[in-house]
């Protein structure tokens, strides 16, 4: 089963997009190939379900992160090796001997591209499985890891006799130097047909050590952890020091969502870091279901179907929807989900913030008690109606009320980012537009 995780959610927590500022996607993207982005992109953009898929993979980042290793392999020679044996494959030797015959001939008389790329391609794969060779006998021998099945399986490769003797037998080719068109021709058939199934794992290993080093690296200069993942009846989140991973300076804070307390209900002032926590807390449950790092000293989860947010829902002025009527649709999609018995991470901020505070009053509190009784699911609710949650301790057990505040300094609020138990009434918005002088200006421009 895929992980839900639509373009409002996606947009809302930042997570993907090479080309957005400050995604999370572009914190790991630090990949020095294009086949290593490439698998980066198809990790990042399919959360695992598995919790047992989920605990493997961040147990191989664990194990890069405490062992550090470099990327020794050249991008260039990597691409040029791949160009070269997606080319075509080889089934037949005398085949094979033909047509490179008539290149070479072709290359003797006007010089033949195609002929060069194939030295070019040849010598590239060979440099490569040399380095590789190198860099196994460099790793030692890591019996207990759990990456050792794949470091195995591409010993075993680099270990026939044919490619020992290849490649104790070659010293490292210069690009662009002649390769005589015997040797050519073996090396050509030999990577195109007879070892191109151990080359394309060969290269599906290269792609996967650029991920799991680029990524180990990020958490290690971060100081990120990794989450447990437990199964979806578990119906947990617990988060020890939890902060934003793409903040340098974000205060940490601590988190606890279980089946008898899934809801969070949050207030706190304008800036006081409620949009910032609910971001914190979906991007963190994102990663985790990666196997990725995140910010935290440690994490617990049960896995989910996946995450609904409503932060920043746009009107949408083609349909004609109002900012109110696209927060209901908003609210509708994830009712409709949460209905079919989806296990999912919402977060509602600022519910029915387009519309009336009688209406937002009335209808914050219905849909909080509505979507509270299905506990197999984990919310958070920020709203700035504080009178919601008087009402809702009076009828709902299973929501925890949590407030970030704010200290006065005479006339400057100033924002902690703790969070504390309860509810606040803090309401610094007329003492902020005063601190600006709206109204001086206002009326110093009628004067």
């Amino acid at each position: 089963m895929s992980f839900i995780a639509d373009k409002q959610s996606l947009d809302d927590l930042n997570l993907t997009g090479k080309y957005r500022p400050n995604s999370i996607y572009n914190l790991f993207s630090q990949v020095k190939t294009t086949g290593g982005e490439k698998l980066l992109d198809a990790m990042f953009n399919n959360p695992l379900t598995d919790p047992d898929a989920i605990n493997r993979r961040s147990a191989i980042f664990v194990f890069f992160q405490q062992h550090p290793l470099d990327f020794p392999f050249c991008k260039d020679k990597i691409e040029s090796a791949e160009k070269y044996l997606n080319d075509r494959s080889e089934s037949n030797k005398i085949l094979s001997t033909v047509n490179l015959l008539k290149l070479n001939i072709v290359h003797i008389a006007v010089r033949s591209e195609e002929y060069l790329d194939i030295i070019k391609g040849v010598q590239a794969t060979l440099v490569l499985l040399q380095e590789m060779s190198l860099y196994l006998k460099k790793l030692g021998d890591f019996a207990q890891h759990p990456y050792a099945a794949d470091f195995s399986r591409l010993k075993q490769t680099l270990s026939r006799p044919a490619i020992v003797q290849l490649l104790s037998a070659s010293d490292s080719p210069k690009e662009d130097v002649h390769i005589p068109f015997l040797k050519l021709n073996h090396l050509h058939f030999f990577f195109r047909g007879t070892l191109r199934e151990e080359l394309n794992y060969f290269f599906k290993v290269l792609y996967e050590l650029d991920v799991f080093i680029a990524v180990s690296d990020v958490a290690r200069s971060k100081g990120m952890s990794y989450a447990t993942a437990w199964p979806a009846s578990a119906t947990r989140f617990d988060a020890v020091d939890l902060h934003h991973p793409a903040l340098d300076k974000a205060v940490s804070n601590s988190i606890s969502l279980t089946r008898d307390q899934n809801v969070l209900f949050l207030t706190g002032a304008n800036m006081a870091g409620k949009s910032t926590w609910m971001k914190t807390i979906g991007t963190s449950m994102y990663l985790a279901h990666l196997g990725f790092p995140i910010a935290a000293d440690r994490c617990d989860f049960s896995v989910l179907d996946g995450i609904y947010s409503s932060i920043n829902v746009p009107d949408n002025l083609n349909m004609g929807y109002s900012h109110f009527y696209a927060e209901v649709l908003r609210v509708k999609e994830v009712a409709l989900q949460v209905s079919a018995g989806k296990n999912l991470l919402v977060l509602f901020d600022e519910l029915f913030k387009g519309t009336n505070v009688k209406d937002a009053y009335d209808a914050t509190l219905a849909v909080s008690e509505g979507f509270a009784q299905y506990t197999n699911c984990l919310y958070v609710i920020s709203t700035h109606i504080i009178e919601v949650g008087d009402d809702l301790q009076k009828t709902c057990g299973n929501i925890q009320f949590k407030y970030l505040p704010t200290i006065m300094e005479g006339a400057v609020p100033r924002y902690t980012y703790r969070l504390q138990e309860g509810i606040t009434n803090d309401k610094q918005g007329m003492m902020i537009i005063k601190n600006e002088r709206i109204l001086e200006i206002i009326e110093g421009a009628i004067v």
